[in-house]
């Protein structure tokens, strides 16, 4: 992680290269008809004055922008323009010391060793006198697994720097996997966290101080998009192993992500390039794509609900889930707690900037398993080239290799399966192709029988079995050797112990359906499988949303 010096020459190199890089390219001499300073620090002001205009609240952040960029505007028309590169390097530099994080020791020392077995008394209500018996306490790590190629994991630590994409289910996952991180014997990481989690009541203290770079969402200025990607790129030239979100926000739709925000992607690239041009020891950057495999999530309810309404369907800050509240944190781990329900979390093949798969050492690898130097991608007649467009294709070569371990490494749970059967036996009798009427349709007074909806899992079962004996899915240990009414029993279990309805409910000999909303929800971990010949409702291959 950066301590506070190197975030300090972190800081200077971003801003130096981006100057640099705007300057040369604002010049007559160069031809490539890019714009002017002023234009370029016209456009940030258009973007941050059109920002600051539509704050909700007048903080002191606010206040400070606003005084900071009135400056800025009052000073543009009467300077040079060296004058003027000052005034676009004051607006980077303010960018690039507002994204940076700062990493304490002492917290992270504190966190890691108070945090887990606090919060573990505190979910499973133990007294203090209880907590000093340490063997009475249901630790939080006995609900993690963690699982795939985690040798693989630490020796490219020591070869090179580390990205780990994970899938992004909920605000818990950075916690998670930190976690996991912390088990594993390795440094933490250095990620990007939205500003919402900075903010957020419970865990924004911890946030400032343990290394996470803020992401501001609201800010939409291409020159601060850019200073972003510059910063993480230069963390990884740095060698600081980091964690990359590539969905770009939590999946609304409780799918595994299959379109990936390439722009921080393209980092990966970048770096490598530039360690190459420096001849850097330990070059090397490896992706880890990673799957984080909850049986219920947290804010599923607040998610769902954002992703299914039309004003609301690309909100990409949410700031008043269930994460913002201590209540439900509380119920949610509570409930993990009592009935031992696991979280996943699951590292797979890594991977090269190209998409290439990686050996343990490090080496990147052809479709026949031989050794390649993957130097060869970025050279024209032997020299190091930099090619946009071309290194967006590699980048869309990475994005489809990490889309395919996503898929690899997801872990379906018994919710999943069981509101996957629940919801195409009721979707087969719709009697509408709107999905959207579909959902306003479909109320407590619907149920299925229990033995309908036992053959139904009994035919996913058998298929997700076949899958995951050929790789092409994991499955909690239920579904792996469970029966189908063991697989029921487990579900209905949990669906009842933490959201406000249960999203299914056995009455008698018929399943009642709590909640549609959720039901689609969780079903849609298995969306884009075609098991059992469902449709595709999410991403591109989804027909049916309104």
């Amino acid at each position: 992680m950066l301590s506070a010096d190197e975030v300090a020459k972190v800081v200077s190199e971003v801003t130096g290269r981006i100057i640099d890089e705007v300057g040369d390219r604002a010049r007559p001499s160069t031809g490539t008809g890019a714009r002017s300073l002023a234009e370029q620090l016209n456009e940030t002001l258009w973007w941050e004055q059109d920002r600051l205009a539509g704050a909700e609240h007048e903080d002191d952040d606010i206040i400070a922008d606003r005084a900071f960029y009135t400056e800025i505007r009052r000073a543009l028309p009467r300077v040079s323009e060296a004058e003027q590169l000052r005034l676009l390097e004051r607006v980077v530099h303010r960018y690039a010391s507002e994204i940076s994080g700062n990493f304490n020791p002492a917290v992270y020392k504190l966190a890691a060793q108070v945090g887990p077995p606090m919060l573990s008394a505190l979910l499973t209500g133990l007294s203090p006198r209880r907590l000093l018996d340490r063997e009475s306490v249901t630790r939080l790590d006995q609900h993690l697994l963690i699982e795939g190629k985690v040798a693989s994991l630490r020796r490219l630590h020591e070869r090179g720097t580390l990205i780990v994409t994970p899938t992004h289910s909920s605000n818990l996952d950075s916690l998670v996997l930190g976690f996991a991180i912390l088990e594993l014997g390795l440094p933490p990481l250095t990620y990007g966290a939205g500003l919402n989690l900075f903010l957020n009541p419970i865990i924004g203290r911890f946030m400032h101080n343990l290394g996470a770079y803020t992401v501001d969402r609201r800010k939409l200025d291409p020159l601060y998009k850019r200073t972003l990607k510059e910063y993480a790129t230069v963390c990884l030239e740095f060698g600081h192993d980091s964690m990359f979100f590539p969905g770009g926000a939590r999946s609304r739709s409780g799918a595994v992500e299959r379109g990936l925000k390439k722009g921080l992607l393209g980092c990966s690239l970048a770096a490598y390039r530039n360690n190459l041009l420096r001849k850097r020891e330990r070059g090397g950057v490896y992706i880890v794509p990673c799957t984080i495999s909850y049986p219920l999530v947290l804010e599923a309810s607040t998610l769902v609900d954002d992703w299914l309404a039309e004003a609301g369907k690309s909100r990409y800050i949410i700031v008043d889930d269930e994460f913002s509240r201590w209540e439900r944190w509380l119920e949610f781990m509570r409930g993990l707690f009592a009935l031992d329900l696991k979280i996943h979390i699951r590292f797979g093949q890594a991977l090269d900037p190209f998409g290439n798969p990686v050996d343990d050492e490090g080496n990147s690898l052809d479709p026949r398993g031989r050794v390649i130097d993957p130097r060869g991608y970025l050279e024209v007649d032997g020299e190091l080239v930099e090619d946009p467009d071309r290194d967006a294709e590699y980048t869309r070569s990475l994005e489809t290799s990490i889309v395919e371990e996503f898929e690899r490494e997801n872990v379906i749970h018994s919710t999943h399966v069981l509101a996957f059967a629940c919801f195409e036996l009721l979707w087969r009798r719709r009697g509408s192709d709107s999905l959207y009427r579909f959902l306003r349709t479909v109320g407590p007074e619907h149920s299925l029988a229990l033995p309908e909806v036992e053959d139904q899992l009994e035919r996913c079962l058998e298929t997700l079995r076949e899958w995951a004996r050929d790789d092409r899915v994991r499955l909690s240990e239920v579904m792996l050797d469970g029966d189908v009414r063991e697989v029921v029993r487990a579900a209905l279990r949990s669906f009842g112990t933490y959201h406000a309805r249960p999203v299914v409910q056995r009455r008698g000999v018929r399943l009642h359906v709590g909640d549609v909303n959720l039901l689609f929800y969780y079903r849609n971990r298995l969306d884009g499988y075609g098991l059992c010949g469902a449709e595709t409702f999410v991403g591109e291959g989804g027909k049916h949303a309104y």
